[in-house]
């Protein structure tokens, strides 16, 4: 009989109870937007997945160098590709939102603006890790190609965080506000509970992910000493 997984039912009724505390501030406490009205309600969701998209590849950039250099663990091989594999799926979220948000304000889905492009240039390089891994069979070997790309790869990640501020931008800079209006505060309580929830999923996703991993390496370990019995 499995054992009862008490820590990750916690951590999942958290990040439920934080996704609805999210979506509530959201939709019903933070004031309608004056000039884009409640479109700009999708940015509550956009900037937390974003971040989460994020983390999840500055995780893997950082269990990548662990793992090159702290004898190869397969732990910490574990941990960069799930969170790639999460990194990937919430960056394919972030652009997909973006596009939702940008129609009714920009009357376009899509634009070659500068931070538009680098985020789509960084999924596709994390998509090709996730390649890389699938054409490689020797499992050490993998993960040690894996790592060096994870590491080289997360170049892209802080490149396309500077984008609005290295150039010429029509896409909001959180961090610096140029011509864009500053948040009202219940605009910035709606922002940080996202952030706080969704970190919360990531965290959930990550643990499920590894777990899988790990018990995929059980059986085949298994199916390994049957074989050689």
């Amino acid at each position: 009989m499995a054992k009862r997984d008490t820590l990750g039912m916690v951590l999942t009724g958290l990040a439920l109870l934080a996704v609805g505390a999210a979506t509530f501030f959201a939709l019903g406490y933070a004031p309608t937007e004056r000039v884009m009205g409640d479109v700009q309600r999708i940015f509550y969701f956009h900037v937390g997945i974003a971040w989460v998209g994020g983390l999840a590849l500055f995780v893997a950039f950082v269990s990548s160098i662990l793992y090159l250099g702290r004898g190869e663990s397969r732990t910490y091989d574990i941990i960069a590709l799930s969170s790639v594999e999460i990194g990937v799926v919430f960056g394919i979220m972030v652009i997909a939102s973006g596009m939702l948000w940008a129609r009714p304000v920009w009357n376009t889905w899509w634009t070659w603006d500068p931070r538009l492009t680098t985020t789509a240039i960084t999924l596709f390089i994390y998509l090709a890790y996730l390649m890389l891994r699938g054409a490689i069979d020797d499992p050490q070997r993998r993960a040690r190609f894996a790592a060096v790309y994870a590491i080289i790869g997360f170049a892209s990640v802080p490149v396309t965080f500077f984008a609005t501020r290295w150039w010429n931008t029509i896409h909001p800079d959180l961090f610096s506000q140029g011509d864009f209006p500053p948040l009202a505060s219940p605009m910035k309580v709606a922002m940080f509970v996202s952030l706080f929830a969704f970190t919360l999923v990531y965290l959930v996703l990550l643990r499920a992910r590894a777990r899988v991993e790990q018990a995929a390496d059980e059986v085949s370990l298994l199916k390994q000493n049957v074989l050689s019995s």
